[in-house]
């Protein structure tokens, strides 16, 4: 057994939680609309096809905000196929996938989907094939009340009020050699400014989020960002930052790392946006968004773009999610809390299938993978204040970073509530880890809500459609409360949920 200690002080707070870090992504992409959250003639669709047992799952997981169309299929996307009526629509080949798009479904279905749902949509402009005019258009068609061509034809097609989106994307990925329209730090520099100044003569409310480097490892990372944001700090409110977790070494303890590599990209783009405001003699920050998050690297081939047509939305990248990667999705959550003071928005991506916490059969049944678990856990208590955590931990050495921390935590208060959640991951994969927990100016009084443990002897244990519950959070009956002190067991490679409640008034 290790011996760990969490500290945490009312009066030593991140920031507050802004509650869009739990989103989601759905991309036309695969399965992710098409038998995915989309499915007409399901047994249990509504009237407008939505899978009824899918938007109940993403209510469950709590999902805050949804980032919509794309993903690279945004930077080919007219967003003209998708409004109107469905058997005018035009289909279309997607160039980014290799697919046949029928814009069955498309931005007033997505929109209606989020209500149904309650959820915020984030919406995002192609600047691959498009740009500042074709934006403009897009913002005002959704956003602006009345009496003009395009707010009238959106009211022509059964939508009287403005649909009132906030936030915005400005383009995808257009670093990337693979994004069609790929643009220098320049070109996209200057075009994400003359968009994002249209869209504010349109719609002065909007927050508009430019294109960060799509991975850590791009060879123009650091100096994308400060290109970039020379151009447009001024017009927008984010920079957003891509990142996805993979496993070369094919080890647990390495593959761990990723949360720590994850801290360190979050600090990184802060810092180089943080310059650019020095250099501009700005007390403007830049928040970030990392609005493209997940474990992906067991599904990555594209296998039909070697086989003749377009398919219909072909099963694409539909990973199967197992113990170690429910640890690693758990551990970035637990760094984008932590670090509230300067991400604001992140999207899981994406929702259904493709990469997705929530897998669903054509006709059938709809279940939770095991990054559904920690990810519903986090959205469900995270709520009020990040507390600024101390840590005291051993550590272990590792290729993917020098120095690990076998404790990963974090802590989060409700004032209104008295409510405080910790969330910590024992990253020792032998050893229980004994954790003592200090709640100062948190009450003296504290009593035990909910704890509960996410582990698996197998790392590569998965659940499946006959197994759909083989990893999911049990009760931790290890963990024990005085006055504003908690001691916990964690068994060896666990995410752990310990939720407790002042009972007298600080």
């Amino acid at each position: 057994m290790i011996s760990t200690r969490l500290i945490v002080d009312r009066d030593f707070t991140v920031s507050n939680l802004d509650r869009r870090i739990f989103g989601s992504f759905v991309e036309h992409m695969g399965r992710c609309v098409y038998t995915g959250i989309y499915e007409p003639g399901h047994p249990t669709a509504d009237g407008q096809g939505f899978r009824r047992d899918v938007m109940a799952l993403s209510r469950e997981l709590g999902v805050s905000i949804v980032r919509y169309p794309g993903g690279n299929f945004l930077s080919g996307y007219n967003w003209e196929d998708g409004v109107g009526p469905k058997d005018q629509r035009p289909r279309r080949l997607d160039l980014a996938w290799f697919s046949t798009e029928t814009n069955q479904f498309g931005t007033n279905e997505f929109l209606d989907w989020c209500r149904a749902v309650g959820t915020e949509p984030m919406i995002s402009v192609n600047l691959g094939t498009r740009g500042p005019d074709e934006a403009r258009h897009f913002l005002e068609y959704c956003n602006h009340p009345t009496g003009t061509r395009l707010s009238d034809l959106r009211r022509e097609h059964g939508y009287e009020k403005p649909h009132d989106i906030k936030f915005w994307c400005l383009g995808n990925e257009m670093d990337g050699p693979w994004q069609i329209g790929q643009k220098t730090a320049d070109e996209y520099g200057r075009i994400a400014k003359e968009t994002a100044k249209l869209m504010r003569m349109v719609d002065p409310r909007v927050q508009l989020a430019a294109c960060g480097s799509s991975t850590h490892d791009m060879p123009t990372f650091g100096s994308w960002e400060d290109t970039v944001l020379g151009h447009c700090f001024d017009e927008v409110d984010f920079i957003s930052l891509h990142t996805y977790f993979e496993n070369p070494h094919d080890s647990t303890a390495e593959f761990l790392g990723n949360i720590e590599q994850t801290e360190l990209f979050i600090r990184e783009v802060a810092a180089v946006a943080d310059s650019v405001a020095a250099r501009k003699h700005s007390t403007k920050r830049i928040m970030l968004s990392v609005d493209e998050w997940n474990v992906w690297y067991k599904a990555r081939s594209i296998d039909h773009r070697r086989k003749p047509g377009w398919p219909e939305a072909p099963r694409l990248v539909e990973e199967v999610y197992n113990q170690e990667d429910a640890l690693a999705v758990g551990g970035a959550l637990i760094v984008m809390m932590n670090n509230a003071d300067r991400v604001k928005t992140a999207c899981l991506a994406q929702l259904a299938n493709v990469i997705g916490p929530i897998m669903t059969e054509p006709g059938g049944a709809a279940w939770r993978q095991t990054i559904f678990h920690p990810f519903a856990q986090a959205s469900r208590y995270a709520r009020g204040r990040v507390l600024r955590p101390v840590i005291h931990s051993p550590a272990y050495q590792a290729k993917t970073f020098p120095e690990i921390a076998y404790l990963c935590a974090s802590v989060v208060h409700d004032d209104e509530t008295g409510q405080t959640a910790i969330f910590a991951l024992n990253r020792h994969l032998s050893n229980t880890q004994e954790i003592s927990i200090e709640l100062r100016g948190l009450g003296d009084q504290q009593r035990l809500v909910d704890a509960s443990e996410l582990h698996h002897a197998d790392m590569k244990a998965s659940n499946t459609k006959a197994a759909p519950d083989n990893v999911a959070p049990q009760p931790n009956a290890n963990v024990q409360i005085d006055g504003h002190r908690v001691t916990a067991r964690l068994r060896p490679g666990s995410w752990n949920v310990i939720v407790t409640r002042n009972t007298k008034p600080a």
